[in-house]
């Protein structure tokens, strides 16, 4: 009885240990963090390249702070779920709102922004600072 335990537990242990070959060959899980500083690619024009800060602040309970095109974000939330993390928040030209929904794809940023004042709906994307 011994024997069949002590064989059972090698076995167990043989199992789980991996080199560390093994471990660093291993791929990274994806970030799902999108706090940080970003760099909003607005440009239409590839020869003319026109980019905006934005700066986010993801907190613990869904809460979404920091500013986008230099505007502060009024009212945000984020959430990680089905395989990616999200935001969407409220800025303000002082005219009217701006509301922006943007997800964490790899190690960018895709979204879109619209100002219902202005008439306009506008893709962009993001790149860390």
């Amino acid at each position: 009885m011994r024997f069949a335990t002590l064989s059972a537990t090698l076995l167990l242990a043989a199992c789980a240990t991996t080199t560390l070959a093994e471990h660093e060959a291993a791929p990274a899980a994806p970030s799902t963090d999108m706090s940080g500083e970003w760099i909003v690619d607005l440009s239409t024009d590839p020869a003319e390249p026109y980019t905006k800060p934005m700066i986010l602040t993801l907190a613990p309970d869904g809460a979404v702070a920091g500013s986008f095109y230099e505007s502060a974000i009024e009212a945000g939330r984020w959430k990680t779920d089905r395989g990616r993390t999200c935001v969407s928040f409220r800025t303000t030209d002082g005219v009217g709102p701006y509301h922006t929904a943007a997800c964490l794809v790899g190690e960018r940023v895709q979204g879109q922004t619209w100002a219902e004042h202005r008439n306009f709906l506008f893709n962009w994307n993001a790149t860390r600072e």
